[in-house]
């Protein structure tokens, strides 16, 4: 791989420790992948935040990363393992929470925005059209790639890291114009109404058609926190961080000669699948993190309401700020919901804590199933809401 002067002074260690770490681990990345060369990234997503993540051996590594390397280009968090202020009330452990403050603390001396979200580009981390960047969180990328039309692979926490201290990553993968075109047609013959459609469809999509990239038409129009749903759940079934919706999303495509249909009856089957039996003792919402359109919707099903079942509301500090100047906290938190900012069920310390989860979310069934073992219920808003609060 060809490296260019100020390259190969990082690699040499003339730049640091932390570079030349980085640098290691890029040229070894690219190296693997083919990369004839490294191209400059405009913005970062690291994952691999949360303490239970990383565990000792993690947060050593960041800090050690942290005795010299500093970000060159916009560097967000994925979410943590607790909202960072408001833990206790989350039912988390002081000695948890003690480690997952220093693995911040380690970021946050590297120059890295330490809000802690899978959703940045909702805060101000929002790649334009043709962007090289390096974000890792698989609906993150994928909505950057799809919906964005930015340029990325599926970083992991390491790999985005490096990229963030060098301003650097490998030209492989989703970066090359070559391997983002489509390559099976995914007709959707019914209409699609709300989020947890467009989870399904992604339920479907990823378990048809594997790791190809789907051209879907049929479509009429998406909102952005539909296409996020849907970003969310194509991934986590199987398919890659890239899909194609004819008329809507950015990419200039060839339709394949390939094609697979969805039927209303598709929809419903998938979504029969993703609902346990079983009675709810936990109601969550924002997997991924809540828009402020989203939190204003939460608002008005709450308003006057009481929840009877412990109920989160996940989003990204800065968008519980904004909610909070337009009346949408005070409501929410009179109800006795809770926020969780900075974190949700994916990545907190949860297992054993609940049995039963109502969830609006795709990825949010997938990974409450695998990860915590809990039984997981798929409905929507209003019916997450009505669960919540007893039917009141």
């Amino acid at each position: 791989m060809k490296l260019t002067q100020e390259e190969q002074e990082m690699l040499e260690g003339k730049q640091g420790n932390a570079a030349r770490k980085s640098m290691e681990i890029l040229t070894a990345l690219g190296d693997i992948f083919g990369a004839k060369r490294l191209v400059p990234v405009t913005s970062v997503q690291v994952s691999g935040v949360s303490y239970a993540n990383l565990g000792d051996a993690g947060l050593e590594y960041l800090e050690e990363m942290a005795k010299d390397g500093k970000v060159k280009v916009l560097t967000t968090l994925n979410p943590a393992g607790m909202d960072m202020e408001n833990w206790k009330a989350l039912g988390i452990s002081p000695e948890f929470a003690e480690k997952q403050k220093k693995v911040i603390d380690a970021f946050a001396k590297m120059g890295i925005q330490t809000t802690c979200t899978c959703t940045p580009y909702f805060i101000g981390n929002r790649p334009k059209k043709g962007e090289h960047i390096s974000w890792g969180e698989s609906s993150a990328v994928t909505f950057a790639n799809s919906v964005l039309g930015a340029k990325t692979s599926k970083e992991g926490g390491p790999s985005a890291l490096a990229a963030a201290l060098t301003g650097r990553t490998p030209e492989y993968g989703f970066h090359l114009d070559k391997n983002r075109q489509a390559q099976v047609l995914v007709e959707v013959k019914t209409d699609l109404h709300d989020e947890t459609d467009f989870g399904a469809l992604g339920y479907l999509v990823g378990k048809k058609i594997g790791n190809k990239i789907p051209l879907i038409i049929g479509i009429k129009k998406a909102t952005e926190d539909q296409l996020k749903s849907l970003s969310a759940s194509i991934v986590t079934y199987g398919a890659p961080a890239l899909f194609h919706i004819k008329g809507i999303t950015p990419n200039e495509i060839i339709e394949p000669s390939e094609k697979i249909e969805l039927s209303a009856a598709d929809i419903e089957q998938a979504k029969k699948e993703m609902f346990d039996e079983g009675e709810t003792d936990f109601v969550l919402l924002g997997c991924p993190h809540c828009s402020i359109e989203e939190l204003g919707k939460i608002a008005n099903l709450l308003k006057g309401k009481k929840v009877t079942k412990e109920t989160w509301i996940c989003t990204a500090r800065p968008i519980k700020k904004q909610a909070e100047e337009k009346g949408y906290v005070r409501i929410i938190e009179e109800s006795g919901a809770k926020f969780a900012c900075d974190t949700c069920h994916v990545v907190a310390p949860l297992k054993g804590r609940f049995k039963c989860v109502a969830i609006n979310s795709a990825k949010g069934v997938f990974y409450g199933r695998g990860k915590n073992n809990f039984k997981m219920q798929l409905k929507t808003q209003e019916k997450c809401i009505e669960d919540a609060t007893g039917g009141d």
